[in-house]
């Protein structure tokens, strides 16, 4: 492989620790329950797409560019820290949020503001289109606009989980620590995709299970194309001669509930359980419904109790704030 020759900016302190989550794992009877903490990884607030922009950023410097353009929801994790990025890298930020400008901030879009980020509003089916309508605009201006996907979910960006599964496999040897399933959140594609080549490459026996946010699998919008997609061109990118195909992915579809930034029950009583037996937060839209289905799935005893399985917390604690009035 070639990591280490592809551009990269540094953005955070690797490798982001293991922790074992005791009161958790006692109160669920279940498998032992470690979580490694990429919501910890310091810049802007923390989260996963950090990884994801070290090699995003890396490359938009190669190519020359002074901003970066940007889509998501109106409070996403992505979006505002690729606002953070930016400022660390000397470079504009411009996002497009499918929304209406609220009377008031918060969470994320707070962040945003903060940052000094360019917000542009739009409706969800136009955001694509106003994503590279933005970056025309700029390069009318004499901008050198680079364009980053939804959650920075591509080749370039899926890089940086497969970076995450070798700093993962030293970290294991390392603790003696064996899981038997990695659990996460999954929408974009690209941590998913990168965790999956890279428990291929590194060797990693164990399931690499998304919990789905938004996407389901069955059906003319299956997503597994695109995460198969992702996964082989980032194994190209990466001079590694793996192919994946659909059957690779394990993507569970059973925790949609209301759909996207709809959380309800499952998320809120994940987000009182961590807080309260941890001292860990979540964020409702993602790493609650995953630890959720998580919870749920050791209910249902999927696994037994001499098993062990990590949750990626992959960040998004600032979107609580714009949930107050469930709390």
């Amino acid at each position: 492989m070639k990591l280490d020759q592809l551009p990269r900016f540094n953005l955070a302190e690797f490798p982001t620790p293991i922790h074992c989550l005791k009161t958790l794992t006692k109160a669920c009877r279940g498998p032992s329950i470690y979580m490694k903490r990429d919501d910890l990884t310091s810049l802007g607030m923390g989260g996963n797409k950090t990884r994801k922009l070290e090699f995003l950023i890396g490359q938009a410097i190669a190519d020359g560019a002074d901003t970066l353009v940007t889509a998501g929801g109106i409070q996403s994790n992505h979006c505002r820290l690729t606002a953070a990025a930016a400022n660390r890298a000397g470079l504009a930020c411009d996002l497009v949020l499918n929304g209406s400008p609220p009377t008031l901030s918060n969470g994320n879009l707070l962040l945003d503001k903060i940052l000094g980020a360019r917000v542009h509003y739009c409706d969800r089916k136009n955001r694509d289109a106003r994503l590279l309508q933005v970056a025309d605009e700029l390069a009318a201006k004499g901008n050198k606009p680079f364009v980053i996907p939804v959650g920075g979910s591509n080749s370039i960006g899926s890089v940086g989980y497969v970076n995450a599964m070798v700093e993962l496999k030293d970290q294991l040897e390392s603790m003696d620590l064996k899981p038997d399933a990695i659990l996460f959140a999954s929408s974009s594609g690209g941590t998913q995709a990168g965790l999956t080549l890279g428990a291929r490459v590194t060797g990693f026996a164990g399931e690499v299970m998304g919990i789905s946010i938004d996407q389901t699998k069955t059906g003319d919008n299956s997503f597994l194309p695109v995460l198969e997609k992702i996964a082989n061109e980032t194994a190209q990118r990466i001079g590694s001669d793996t192919v994946l195909t659909q059957t690779d992915f394990s993507l569970n579809c059973d925790y949609l509930g209301g759909g996207y930034a709809q959380p309800g029950e499952l998320e809120f009583n994940a987000i009182r359980d961590l807080a309260q037996l941890e001292g860990i937060f979540l964020g409702p839209v993602y790493t609650a419904r995953a630890m959720g289905g998580l919870l749920d799935l050791i209910q249902k005893k999927v696994w037994t109790k001499d098993q062990t399985i990590l949750f990626l917390h992959t960040g998004g604690t600032p979107e609580l704030f714009a949930w107050a009035d469930r709390f």
